[in-house]
């Protein structure tokens, strides 16, 4: 009986050693549909009751954030934050107007543009915005389209002070100075604290020859936010013109900074350095304008004029080749070149022409030399160095080494539509 007990005793024990591996297959099913339903299924169920709020940044933090930006002088951060505020609230016109305001003074006139209209279509009778809209078309040389838009703003609200300044800088670049100074003075008056108003008036000033009360208001406006390239680069203008040759350096120094791919800081410096004799910083000064803004070809006659003043003939050849017959720059850059016509043009022309003869190649300057006396007859030095470039090549020139214009980069006024598109 013992043994049987015990045979029996031990086929249990072997059969519960044995595996059954259905049974483990099904386990290992429903562990992995567990797993799926908890991490693919449960999610997807509504709950009934709602769900906790998540927190989401309030648009006004955006708008404080590019305030602060902007008085800090970062505009590019504050157009960043202020198209940050837009995302978040899209239906708030004041946010495109802030936004249009800082994109005119970085610069960014058709974002400007397009910004203060989307304002419009939330707000159609808006006075502000229909006065940066005509800031920034000013800026983009629709002056018709300026005009109806300020006078629109004026309309709607007689007392606003950025229509009056900005009034006064489309009049004054339509050359209309008495009114312009009116409503410059207007504007002051309604509220000397806005930034545009002292700029505005400044700028009409600037363009009167009025450069001590320009320079005051440029002051004036910097002392509200001293970041603005714009307006560091208006008052070296003015200081320039008061013969204030330092401190004109400092302001486009702190322009260039401010922005440095702008090509008119240096532009201005390198104007300054040939009118002190200052010629190799001229040059670089010049060739950094270029740098800058490789296929305006006023800025390689500018700099062809830097290198002839710096004794550098074949730079200054090269230089107003591509301002006079355009090409194509060694880094593949192509540069449309320049029609004669008077001003500035016609001293890049004057200059390439004689010094074509100095080195010899008369069959090109000859007809540099015509071209000048057909095209500009009442500009005396075109038609008296026309005639020595034909005494050089004749040999009858009394001192074929010496050109006798002595060029200067003329101070430039920029228009509403573009700070400086030339130096002419």
């Amino acid at each position: 009986m013992y043994l049987r007990g015990s045979r029996w005793h031990m086929q249990r024990q072997s059969r519960k050693r044995r595996s059954n591996p259905a049974f483990i297959g099904l386990l290992v099913m429903l562990i992995l549909a567990s797993l799926y339903f908890n991490q693919y299924v449960a999610p997807t169920i509504p709950i009934s009751q709602p769900p906790t709020a998540t927190s989401t940044l309030d648009p006004e933090s955006y708008l404080n954030a590019a305030a602060s930006l902007f008085a800090e002088g970062n505009l590019l951060q504050a157009i960043e934050a202020y198209q940050e505020a837009i995302l978040v609230d899209p239906g708030n016109p004041s946010v495109y107007i802030e936004l249009a305001r800082i994109q005119v003074l970085a610069g960014r006139y058709e974002a400007a543009q397009t910004s203060v209209s989307n304002a419009l279509l939330l707000s159609p009778d808006n006075p502000t915005a229909h006065a940066i809209l005509g800031w920034a078309l000013n800026f983009l040389g629709d002056r018709e389209g300026a005009r109806a838009a300020i006078e629109r703003a004026l309309l709607l609200d007689a007392n606003s002070a950025l229509a009056h300044a900005f009034n006064a800088e489309v009049l004054a670049d339509l050359e209309e100075y008495e009114l312009a100074g009116q409503e410059s003075r207007v504007a002051v008056e309604l509220n000397g604290a806005l930034l545009e108003v002292r700029r505005a008036r400044g700028y009409v000033l600037e363009l009167t020859g009025n450069y001590e009360e320009a320079a005051f208001q440029y002051e004036q406006a910097l002392a509200i936010n001293d970041r603005i390239a714009d307006l560091h680069l208006a008052l070296g203008r003015v200081y320039r013109a008061m013969d204030r040759y330092d401190a004109a350096i400092n302001e486009f120094i702190t322009a260039d900074s401010l922005n440095p791919t702008n090509p008119l800081p240096d532009t201005y410096m390198g104007q300054i350095y040939i009118t002190t004799g200052e010629f190799g910083k001229a040059v670089q000064s010049m060739r950094q304008a270029v740098s800058d803004d490789p296929s305006n070809p006023f800025r390689h006659g500018n700099l062809g004029l830097a290198y002839y003043r710096n004794q550098q003939s074949q730079e200054a050849l090269q230089a107003f080749t591509l301002a006079i017959r355009g090409g194509t720059t060694a880094e593949g850059i192509v540069v449309q070149g320049l029609p004669l016509e008077y001003g500035i043009v016609s001293v890049y022309y004057q200059m390439y022409g004689l010094l074509l003869a100095r080195v010899g190649r008369c069959p090109e300057a000859l007809p540099v030399s015509q071209a000048l006396i057909a095209s500009v007859p009442e500009d005396g030095d075109a038609l008296f160095n026309a005639q020595e470039m034909v005494a050089i090549c004749e040999g009858t020139s009394e001192n074929p080494l010496l050109i006798t214009l002595e060029p200067t980069v003329p101070v430039v006024t920029p228009s509403g539509d573009e700070m400086d598109d030339m130096v002419q």
